[in-house]
Parts: structure tokens; sequence; C-alpha cells
């Protein structure tokens, strides 16, 4: 299943958006607790380099599906704008990738 949706950019875009929002949620729910509450600071440098490249894709390929299926300025914004959102890009999934 995961293969054929890196065919196409839109499928590349909701994979990248699906592992984003896990590496955000994992950064705030795991990976600051623990620096914070426990001291290990390790935690946010992996985690948060991790979120930080796939941040970085994340943003590329939504402007690059955008583009290439002719999305209107306000929707790419707003996948970008739900990305700095806890649970925004699975409802950028849900509400603006489906074809």
């Amino acid at each position: 299943m995961i293969s054929s949706l890196l065919r196409n950019s839109l499928g590349r875009l909701r994979v990248v958006g699906f592992l984003e929002g896990v590496s955000f949620l994992v950064l705030l729910g795991i990976a600051m607790p623990l620096k914070y509450l426990a001291g290990q600071p390790e935690a946010v440098r992996i985690v948060g380099m991790a979120h930080g490249v796939l941040f970085v894709l994340y943003v590329l390929l939504v402007i690059q599906a955008g583009i290439g299926h002719s999305w209107s300025w306000r929707k790419m914004l707003l996948a970008l704008v739900v990305s700095v959102v806890p649970l925004g890009t699975f409802w950028a999934d849900k509400k603006l990738f489906r074809e």
C-alpha cells in the first residue's frame, strides 16, 4: 500500500505528513517531557532533528503537490499553517489531501 502512495506527489505528501505529525507528537509528548522533567536532552536532539527534516520535506511536498494539482494559494497556505498545530497534518490528510 505504501509503495502505491509513493508513486505520485500527493501520495508522498500524505506519507510524509503522517510521519511529520507522528514526529511532532513524539517531540511534544515524549521528548520534551524527558528533557524538562527527567533531565535527558538527548531525546529532543534526536527526535527534533528527525522532525525538522520531515517538516522541511513536508513544506516542499506541499508546494510540489500544490503546483502539480493546481491548488489555490489558500489551500496551500492552510496545509502549511496546520502543520504547526498538533494533529494538524492528520486533519490536512483527511480534509485537504484526499483525491
